[in-house]
């Protein structure tokens, strides 16, 4: 028994210390891997995909012979009968009589209706699909923003907690300097007061990541105290990087020249499947100026219905006659179908399939000058964000090195307090910058990726 309470007691401690490890950091894909698979709006468009293949098989099937049963129990009074020949006193017993039956129809030819049926059909599954992928597309390209924005507020965070440890260097310095009539008190008066508002920044970009972290948390479909998220992505923004490298991840160079085909776009592919099916509709409506002819094959079995009288001898005797009727009756048939005249009403709907056809069109002429337009506004965003990273990098690296050069000349008494801090609020901003430079690109990116159809969502 001690033995067991022992285990127990283990049990529960080794449960507790894995519950209280925090969860493994995520990363970009790790993101995007949740968000797939707990959206209910992908959820909902993968329903859809299974729909349409269920209907594309049940066109499919409509080529197919069609085989049904019957079966029919009868349970009536005995019905009484005209005398028939030597016959007397005739009734008819339907009582436990049944009808059994099986038909086979097979479809010969149906105008077209089938082929446009199954053409249908096929093309309802591929905008299935495309509606799936664009729906993934769209939910990537919310993750990424966020993700970003999360990654963008956090490095301000970590770079606001380097400017408050650097003020505060600063105060120790001068209060030093002041206590030995180097400084003033004013000096230290200025260095507060900048500690302060490097204070309400820090707090103000706490509260911003908080806030990013749950609509982060949101998006992917997990509780925002459980999102722990990599913050690798904007190394370049901290103490000690390269700021050469803040550039270098750009999905491609300012000499290079981006694509600007989106034919592989869903939302594209999706209104061309829209032509093309009401295409196959005006020949679905033409056909119905056609016969349709099927071939149709049946056996049908009846058993327990029973004749009973009396029957006349010659002799002049009677004798109970009872006779029990049973057997099968095989038959096959072709029929045939011809409209004839239907005052006008075919024509009509071909008519009106023929306009649906052409709205069709002029929208998708419509949809390819807007995502022309579209697609060049997003590579110029990323050309231009690109732009910005680089003069945001050089920008970076000249306030490090002014800062650098204040600070000698603050200690050698060669400039004021005035300066230093001067150049602590231009560092501080040239970071900032960066920061934002770099988060932007990365969403813009995505935002091309997506527009041009060429989102990976796996």
């Amino acid at each position: 028994m001690k033995k067991i309470i022992t285990a127990l007691v283990f049990s529960a401690a080794t449960l507790s210390q894995l519950s209280a490890q925090p969860s493994q950091p995520l990363s970009l894909k790790d993101c995007r891997r949740l968000a797939l698979e707990n959206n209910e709006q992908v959820m909902t468009a993968n329903n859809a995909v299974e729909k349409a293949k269920l209907d594309r098989q049940i066109a499919f099937a409509q080529y197919l012979p069609k085989v049904d049963g019957s079966f029919t129990m009868i349970q009536l009074q005995d019905q009484d009968l005209l005398d028939i020949g030597d016959v007397l006193g005739l009734q008819l017993q339907t009582r436990g009589t049944y009808l059994a039956g099986i038909n086979v129809t097979l479809p010969l030819y149906a105008g077209g209706q089938l082929t446009a049926a199954n053409r249908l059909a096929a093309i309802g599954q591929k905008v299935s699909e495309e509606q799936r992928r664009k729906t993934e597309m769209q939910l990537i390209a919310d993750v990424d923003n966020a993700y970003y924005q999360l990654i963008a507020v956090r490095a301000k965070v970590q770079m606001l907690e380097a400017y408050a440890q650097q003020m505060q260097g600063l105060y120790d310095q001068v209060k030093l300097a002041a206590g030995v009539q180097m400084a003033t008190e004013n000096d230290l008066l200025r260095i507060t007061t900048k500690q302060n508002e490097v204070s309400y920044q820090l707090q103000k970009a706490r509260n911003g990541e908080q806030l990013c972290g749950l609509a982060l948390a949101n998006i992917i479909g997990i509780e925002s105290e459980k999102l722990i998220v990599k913050s690798e992505e904007f190394a370049t923004a901290s103490d000690g990087a390269d700021s050469s490298a803040a550039g270098n991840s750009s999905l491609f160079t300012l000499h290079s020249s981006p694509s600007e085909d989106f034919s592989s776009r869903p939302d594209l592919l999706l209104l061309q499947q829209q032509v093309q099916a009401n295409e196959v509709l005006v020949k679905k409506e033409r056909s119905n100026y056609l016969p349709t002819l099927a071939l149709i094959g049946s056996y049908s079995y009846h058993d327990n219905l029973k004749l009973k009288g009396e029957l006349n001898l010659p002799s002049g005797r009677s004798l109970d006659y009872n006779h029990t009727i049973r057997g099968g009756s095989p038959y096959a048939m072709l029929a045939l179908k011809l409209p004839i005249f239907h005052w006008g009403a075919e024509l009509k709907k071909v008519k009106k399939a023929k306009l649906s056809l052409s709205d069709s069109q002029l929208q998708l002429q419509q949809l390819e000058r807007s995502m022309r337009v579209e697609v060049r506004r997003a590579v110029q965003n990323v050309t231009d964000a690109q732009r910005m990273v680089e003069t945001a990098a050089l920008g970076r690296q000249q306030a490090d090195e002014n800062l650098r050069v204040m600070r000698q000349k603050y200690d050698n008494q060669l400039c004021t307090m005035t300066d230093l801090l001067d150049a602590q609020s231009q560092w501080q901003q040239a970071r900032s910058n960066l920061i934002e430079a770099q988060a932007q690109l990365k969403i813009y990116e995505t935002e091309y990726l997506r527009v041009t159809g060429r989102l990976q969502v796996q």
